[in-house]
């Protein structure tokens, strides 16, 4: 009996050495439950315990508990989450979250923390996350680490990294690690070290990570450190001139898109058209319509709402160029000034009668989800509708290329441009080729306000905002040379790109308007000479 009596006693005692109910063992209900009546050390190794569970569902209790929002029921000895009702307390299961009822305040008693505990608790949620079976979060959970290193977190990223086979886990974890131990009381070869691993993580957030503690490192450790940000800062500074040239060839197809039309107009008919920006408003608002009607009749059919548009907008964009050239502009051939002054005036009045129907305010036109969004490339960030779009404006480039050179209308369009006269005797029909052209071109700037739909604003003020660099590509360009045209829009594009960061956006664009007037002074007829009406008078 008495030997009986020395083996409980004996188990009890390792129990209590043990600090953990027999029955709580890897059981996060019972492990839960123990911590209403442990101690602080008792308690640091529950919370251990609970972050080996690999069990998310304690996740909720471990941040309550380190709120102070855990209570002990007197009663029963049963944990919850409680939340202020009042004089009571709303009591929720820490495991399910589902509700249990209340409770006075009295009847419960909250179950104290301390800071080592919250510590120990910071690293158990990590631990339930960085060793989740759930690849996402624990990229999530690394990228976190990584954000906020520390320290304290170091034990816990080298045990996920001995059991992480993920590749890009592996690499997040190794990084989050370098950045942690920058920051602790490691050896100097460990901290060298981690110098590499952070400067592979490129860009403004090694920089953020090494700069300040270059003014507290050693002497040998701040060397290193100050090579490394000398480094990356190179390596930003060649990326964003590489970024400048996105930027600027982003630019370039939006100004190609809105310049090719008038392109056409300017070198066939010699017509200065003020109204050629409103061409591309009015595509804009021609995509606003389709869609509207989409998402009334067929909402199914948004993602195909913008190669809807683009005949849509071709059409009514065509015709009423065709009838501008009809009514107005065939009337006022051979004199500039009188065209430039009527097309400004009817550009008034289109603005002015999309205000009337549509009102003066933006109109929504939304993105189709294979336009949305962006993605990087190396230190580049590139938005799918700009990629879209550059895409667009080099197909219509090309299209436009092949109706001129492999149809007869493109034929009589060019007998046109290069003589006019001696077209005419040959039978082509020039009023109607001037016609159409016009039309042509008014119809390509209507597919341009179909694709600055997704990045600009569609207002009635759409158009005057391409209109003065529409003109400066083609001047820059050559008149009525498409070639030229395709130069000058990346051209200019790339160049405002690189101007802006030093002079700004419209001191910018002076210096180009400033720079295309000296060229000009040299070469009058632009990059790419094309003999046409113009000259031949």
């Amino acid at each position: 009996m008495f030997s009986r009596s020395i083996q409980i006693l004996v188990m009890v005692l390792a129990l209590m050495l043990g600090l953990l109910p027999a029955s709580a063992e890897g059981d996060p209900a019972a492990l839960i439950k123990a911590l209403g009546t442990a101690n602080f050390a008792e308690a640091e190794k529950i919370v251990g315990e609970l972050g080996k569970t690999g069990d998310a569902r304690v996740v909720p209790a471990l941040e309550a508990f380190s709120a102070g929002d855990l209570y002990v029921r007197k009663a029963d000895g049963g944990v919850f989450i409680g939340k202020s009702a009042g004089a009571n307390l709303t009591l929720i299961d820490p495991l399910t979250g589902e509700k249990a009822g209340e409770e006075a305040k009295g009847a419960l008693t909250k179950i104290k923390v301390n800071n080592t505990l919250r510590r120990a608790i910071t690293a158990a949620e990590g631990g339930l996350t960085l060793m989740s079976p759930d690849r996402a979060k624990r990229l999530e959970a690394a990228a976190s680490i990584l954000k906020a290193p520390s320290a304290d977190n170091l034990e816990l990223l080298e045990t996920a990294l001995a059991s992480e086979k993920d590749g890009e886990v592996k690499k997040l974890l190794q990084q989050a690690r370098a950045v942690s131990i920058l920051g602790s009381d490691r050896p100097l070869d460990a901290k060298l070290q981690a110098v590499e691993a952070v400067e592979g993580l490129g860009g403004q957030d090694a920089l953020a990570v090494l700069q300040p503690l270059r003014a507290s490192a050693d002497p040998a450790l701040a060397s290193a450190i100050d090579k490394a940000i000398g480094r990356i800062e190179t390596k930003l500074s060649l990326w964003e001139a590489v970024q400048n040239i996105v930027y600027g060839l982003s630019l370039g197809s939006v100004l190609l898109l809105a310049a090719i039309g008038l392109a056409i107009t300017f070198g066939v008919m010699g017509i200065i058209n003020m109204a050629h920006g409103e061409m591309v408003m009015l595509g804009a608002y021609s995509t606003f319509v389709v869609q509207q009607v989409i998402r009334a009749h067929a909402p199914g059919l948004f993602e195909w709402s913008l190669a809807i548009a683009l005949p849509v907008a071709f059409v009514v964009t065509g015709a009423v160029g065709f009838a501008i050239e009809r009514s107005v502009i065939r009337f006022l051939y051979g004199r500039p000034l009188e065209t430039l002054l009527a097309t400004w005036g009817i550009s008034l009045m289109l603005q002015q009668l999309v205000r009337s129907i549509f009102g003066p305010t933006n109109q929504e036109v939304g993105n189709p989800g294979w336009m949305s969004g962006s993605f990087d490339l190396g230190g580049l960030a590139i938005t799918w509708n700009r990629l879209w779009i550059l895409a667009f404006s080099l197909s219509v480039f090309v299209a436009l290329l092949m109706l001129l050179k492999r149809s007869s209308f493109g034929l009589q369009m060019r007998a046109v441009t290069q003589n006019r006269r001696m077209a005419s005797s040959m039978g082509i029909r020039t009023p109607w080729v001037d016609a159409f052209t016009f039309a042509l071109g008014s119809g390509i700037a209507g597919m341009a306000g179909v694709a600055l739909s997704q990045i600009d604003n569609v207002s009635p003020n759409l158009g005057q905002s391409y209109i003065i660099d529409s003109f400066m590509v083609v001047v820059f360009g050559g008149v009525g040379n498409l070639w030229g045209t395709l130069v000058g829009a990346f051209s200019l594009g790339i160049l405002n790109k690189f101007l802006e960061p030093y002079a700004g956006a419209v001191l910018g664009k002076i210096l180009v308007l400033v720079l295309i007037i000296l060229f000009i002074q040299k070469r009058p007829r632009g990059l790419f000479a094309l003999k046409g009406r113009a000259v031949d008078a």
